[in-house]
């Protein structure tokens, strides 16, 4: 379970009525798709997944053009009506100008030049779904904690890879893609061999996502209880009653081993509250989650009254797991035996940085993915980078590592970043973090440095709006695209990879040279197809039905893709 604990639609997406949600609906901010500019590409090598096409006809032949797609041209979208509904080829999201921090002025295509060109990946949230501190229990009392598609979380982000290795450029500047920053839970569990495979997936090579008995799978999904899909057997669980597959074979390919070509162009790592927190929500708690994590015992189900009280008291806040762990020692009569591995321990920050800085990960670059010596020798998780002559990146730790899924930033991290914004005052600044402003509301100190203040995301925003030359702050965790103009800046927050629609964001920053910038955003999906084929268990097939699962999965909030005007957009904003 994931941040969709953080907020409820409503929170996020504010009144319904308002005039911006209204102009956003309607596009009547929209430019229309004349700004996407389709261009050829030779894929990079791919282990699994043949890049999508598009096909041109005219009156007298037939092409067919090799073109990277994004959401502009189409999306996945459903079949039929009611149950479980297969997805196709749908419409695409057309590009959406927006005026609120600047006037779109005439001719500006013709002058624009681009100053960088990016890829934000958010919330892969690659899983072991066998590890025993898991609480897919919760689904008892709330049925989003648990998704059917988890298990196949990895073959997703390789398809993820695979697609962003095909683009090559942006669509809308044309300007070469420079790197990738991935915005924070980019593993779920705190988990040394999550991350392992994260960094063997995003640098490339082979890896396979199994932990405990190494030929079989001990988990949920066969454990003959209704409360899971239980794909490779005949039970009439809560999902095949909704019209789930019985796919003989799942599970075993789910284990199976995956190959990924890694990305073909530099990529940074921001750290998020699911790769630092246990379940992303719980502090250390004097050992109980480690040994539980690298133990013999899981709890699979509990009655519905009970689950419903450890995840109300979770979503409140609840940073050590006093009511987890007090539930977990009420039933542990419940667990069940499972093989122990000492692969599933948590990761401290220290050991989280050296792992990004082992050669074996550098892959294409840079060392560390932003991470340096002096982050391992201090622990601290911030770091600035040079993106572009004139551009800078600033990427923010904002998880309190004294618990709960909310975010935060130190005084201690304010004043670097103050005094990192000021160096940087003639270059313009990207933030970069894992917890949106509207999400980083716990201010619980962090024990480790109990004396250091905690602020919310109303305090960072003063602080980005006193720099002139902030541009955007790009972050994730709400599992929602949502952009909001912030004084002077931008602020964009997209979708996971974990959930529908299961997307990533190209940004390009351009200077008009008419006193304003564009910042355009393009989303995409995977290289999988959208349609699926149950009998297909390869890599690829995997992977499109992680999608399709995602679509159909229970419980799951609607509305994640956001309004037009939170996807495929130019957001204009004054040169400063």
């Amino acid at each position: 379970m994931d941040v969709r604990l953080d907020a409820t639609t409503g929170s996020i997406m504010g009144p319904a009525l308002n005039r911006r949600a209204f102009l956003l609906a309607s596009g009547m901010t929209a430019s229309g798709v004349a700004l996407e500019i389709a261009f050829s590409s030779t894929p990079a090598a791919s282990s699994a997944v043949t890049p999508s096409t598009v096909r041109t006809t005219t009156t007298t032949r037939t092409t067919t053009t090799t073109t990277p797609m994004t959401t502009v041209h189409t999306v996945a979208g459903p079949r039929g009506a009611g149950g479980y509904r297969r997805l196709s080829d749908g419409p695409g999201w057309r590009r959406v100008t927006r005026t609120e921090l600047a006037d779109a002025k005439k001719d500006r295509a013709a002058r624009r030049t681009p100053l960088a060109c990016f890829v934000q990946f958010t919330d892969l949230h690659i899983t072991d779904v066998q590890n025993p501190q898991r609480y897919e229990f919760l689904r008892a009392g709330d049925m989003g904690s648990w998704r059917p598609q988890e298990a196949l979380t990895a073959v997703g982000a390789v398809s993820l890879i695979e697609q962003v290795n095909t683009l090559r450029h942006g669509p809308a500047t044309r300007a070469p893609i420079g790197f990738v920053m991935t915005t924070g839970d980019n593993t779920d569990n705190n988990s040394r061999i999550e991350l392992e495979w994260f960094l063997t997936a995003m640098t490339g090579g082979r890896f396979t996502p199994n932990t405990g008995d190494p030929g079989a799978y001990e988990g949920v999904q066969n454990s003959g209880l209704g409360l899971y899909w239980q794909p490779d057997s005949g039970t009439r669980d809560i999902d095949k009653r909704a019209g789930f597959p019985h796919l003989d074979g799942f599970l075993e390919a789910a284990i199976r081993e995956v190959s990924s070509p890694g990305l073909a162009v530099p990529w940074y790592s921001t750290v998020g509250n699911h790769d630092q927190l246990f379940g992303g929500a719980y502090s250390g708690a004097g050992g109980f989650f480690a040994d539980l994590a690298t133990g013999s015992r899981k709890l699979f189900d509990l009655p519905a009254s009970e689950a419903g009280a450890v995840y109300r008291a979770l979503r409140r806040g609840d940073p050590t797991g006093a009511s987890f762990r007090a539930l977990w020692k009420r039933y542990r009569g419940r667990a069940r035996t499972v093989t122990a591995d000492e692969r599933r321990a948590p990761l401290s920050p220290h050991a989280y940085i050296a792992a990004h800085l082992d050669p074996a990960y550098t892959g294409p670059g840079p060392v560390g993915h932003g991470y340096t010596r002096d982050n391992l020798d201090s622990g601290r998780l911030d770091y600035s980078f040079r993106i572009a002559d004139g551009v800078v990146g600033i990427s923010l730790d904002t998880t309190d590592r004294g618990g709960d899924y909310r975010g935060s930033v130190g005084t201690r991290q304010l004043a670097w970043l103050e005094r990192t914004l000021k160096t940087h005052a003639d270059d313009t600044a990207l933030i970069f973090s894992h917890h949106p402003s509207w999400a980083m509301t716990n201010l619980a100190p962090n024990p480790a440095r109990p004396n250091d203040k905690r602020h919310g995301g109303q305090e960072l925003l003063a602080v980005l709006r006193k720099h002139r030359n902030v541009a955007a702050w790009i972050n994730g965790h709400s599992h929602l695209n949502k952009i909001v103009p912030q004084g002077g800046f931008w602020e964009v927050s997209t979708a996971s990879h974990v959930d529908y629609p299961q997307l990533a964001r190209v940004v390009e920053l351009a200077d008009n040279h008419d006193g304003t910038l564009s910042l355009f955003t393009t989303l995409v999906e995977s290289a999988a197809p959208h349609r699926t084929d149950f009998t297909d268990l390869s890599q690829s097939g995997l992977a499109a039905l992680y999608r399709e699962l995602s679509f159909n999965s229970p419980g799951m909030r609607s509305g994640l893709a956001g309004l037009p005007g939170d996807r495929n957009t130019e957001l204009l904003l004054k040169r400063r």
